[in-house]
């Protein structure tokens, strides 16, 4: 029977800016996040249950274009229980692609890496994932068993589209319900474009990022509900994934206010469709070790 406790964050972030400088930390938007963030902060910051279930492991997410850092993840995962998986990052449009895959998965904590993800959102080519370098890169990933995190902004949603069309046998899963804009009430474009791309059946979809598209300041869940609707009819909840989007969301809220949030917007499904949001999506997705297995990933 599926876990009752568990509850998977399937996106969040650390960095040590001694260790590693961020440089998209500069922008003065991010001045509350500029310090550094460990895993152990977040353990102290997620106290607030989901549907009774506490923090009980993570997928941690690359934030540059750095295969130090995704080692640096990789080698983090490896020494803290909590997390489980690593979504690391490597050059897709690099020949020797595959020779840096390999390279990453053959080390210690290499089996920790799950999926890889570029800043698509940062491109201005409107074609980049269809470029033959890159689409070279996404079949090396995908040969490899793992799975790619499609991180984009609204306008970039046919992009990633056409590369569910393209290649129907890569592991897809859209961070952040691809950056609805909640602030501008004007969804109705991006509602289109995300049930379209529903329709590829090897697309997941995080419930994540959603407060820092909406008014930092002034929103409230029925700003979510909506987005949350939508997200809820296109995929379903065996498709859906929880995030966080720690420490990220901490421009917005923080931890425990998106996950009392969270809670308020799973009123109404069942215990199997919490489930799925919660754990089971993310666990099937990042083939995480069920959280009761593994030694010590029990936050409180």
């Amino acid at each position: 029977m599926p876990d009752a406790q568990a509850l998977v964050d399937a996106h969040h972030h650390v960095w040590d800016l001694e260790v590693r400088p961020q440089p998209w930390l500069d922008e003065p938007a991010h001045d509350p996040i500029r310090r550094t963030f460990s895993a152990h902060a977040l353990r102290s910051a997620a106290t607030r249950p989901i549907a009774g279930r506490r923090l009980t492991s993570t997928v941690v997410v690359q934030c540059i274009a750095s295969v130090p850092e995704t080692r640096d993840l990789l080698a983090l995962a490896d020494s803290d229980p909590l997390i489980g998986a690593v979504v690391g990052w490597a050059d897709l449009t690099s020949p020797a692609i595959g020779d840096v895959l390999d390279d990453l998965r053959s080390g210690n904590a290499g089996g920790y890496l799950r999926a890889v993800r570029h800043l698509v959102q940062a491109e201005s080519d409107p074609h980049w994932l269809q470029r033959p370098d890159v689409e070279r890169g996404l079949r090396a990933v995908g040969e490899r068993g793992l799975g790619y995190d499609v991180l984009i902004g609204p306008h970039q949603l046919p992009q990633a589209i056409r590369l569910a069309q393209r290649l129907p046998e890569l592991p897809l899963v859209l961070d952040h319900a691809g950056k609805p804009p909640i602030a501008r009430r004007e969804l109705a474009d991006w509602e289109q474009q995300l049930r379209a791309l529903a329709r590829h059946s090897q697309v997941r979809c995080k419930v994540s990022g959603l407060i820092t598209e909406a008014d930092h300041e002034k929103w409230t869940v029925d700003d979510i509900r909506p987005v949350w609707d939508v997200l809820l009819s296109a995929f379903g909840p065996d498709r859906l994934m929880f995030g966080s989007d720690w420490p990220v969301a901490n421009l917005a809220g923080g931890w425990n206010r998106w996950a009392a949030t969270v809670d308020e917007l799973l009123t109404g499904c069942s215990a199997t469709e919490i489930h799925a949001v919660l754990v089971g999506t993310a666990t099937t997705f990042y083939r995480l070790t069920p959280a009761p297995t593994k030694e010590g990933t029990e936050c409180f």
